[in-house]
């Protein structure tokens, strides 16, 4: 599903000049439940980013299911993003005057008519938001606004919105950082429920207790991948 040799990513010119990324090369397979370690600084987050087609590389290679996006302009990174990929934020980035309807929505508004037509997404975009939202749990509550739901609820709403367009892949940044425990526990059961059921999933987290629940472990340093390794037991019941 994703392939990446030599990535590197530098900021600025000159003294002051950052690498963020040093000749970075992994694979992540379809299916696969990964999750991304390290400190602040280890560049975690923008190995993240440029996955999520977010940033661009300095250097290197990156392919998404088959294909080499690494020199794509921004349109086209663009159209990558929002039909082949899903987002979960740790603060959600829910639109407040919105109901959950709504913001799960709102990835097909900026869908490619042709493309979405022919997957079937549009058809009623309102009926999938409503099955998503059920998905996660959230039958009842798709004409609630984010200020009446709980940390929980809003992340479960972003869930869905991620699933709505059927990414290929979910990126998954910090989930639970804003959760309590027992309502982190609750997302994380619901991403392995996804994982169980076929779906690709990077998630960044620096706590290990969350990251056990995945597949594989990426550990991080000075922009470096440090340590890869398949977890001994997962913790997700699929």
């Amino acid at each position: 599903m994703i392939k990446i040799t030599g990535l590197r990513r530098e900021y600025g010119d000159g003294d002051a000049r950052v690498t963020a990324l040093r000749d970075v090369s992994l694979h992540i397979e379809q299916n696969e439940f990964v999750a991304v370690m390290g400190s602040s600084g280890s560049g975690k987050s923008t190995l993240m980013n440029i996955l999520g087609c977010l940033d661009q590389q300095t250097a290197g290679h990156y392919w998404l299911d088959g294909r080499e996006v690494s020199s794509f302009d921004d349109e086209s990174l663009s159209a990558i993003r929002n039909r082949h990929i899903g987002f979960i934020f740790q603060t959600f980035h829910l639109l407040p005057r919105l109901t959950a309807r709504q913001n799960v929505m709102l990835p097909l508004r900026f869908a490619d008519t042709g493309a979405a037509e022919t997957e079937g997404l549009l058809e009623d975009p309102g009926e999938r938001a409503v099955e998503m939202l059920t998905r996660v749990g959230l039958g009842h509550r798709i004409d609630h606004r984010p200020f009446e739901m709980s940390g929980g609820q809003r992340q479960r709403v972003a869930i869905a919105r991620a699933l709505i367009n059927r990414p290929k892949v979910i990126f998954a940044d910090e989930p639970t950082g804003n959760l309590d425990s027992k309502t982190s526990e609750e997302i994380l059961e619901l991403l392995c429920a996804l994982h169980g059921e076929g779906q690709t999933i990077v998630m960044v987290t620096h706590e290990p207790e969350v990251a056990s629940r995945a597949q594989r472990i990426i550990r991080m340093s000075d922009g470096t991948v440090i340590e890869d390794s398949k977890t001994e037991a997962t913790q997700c019941v699929v």
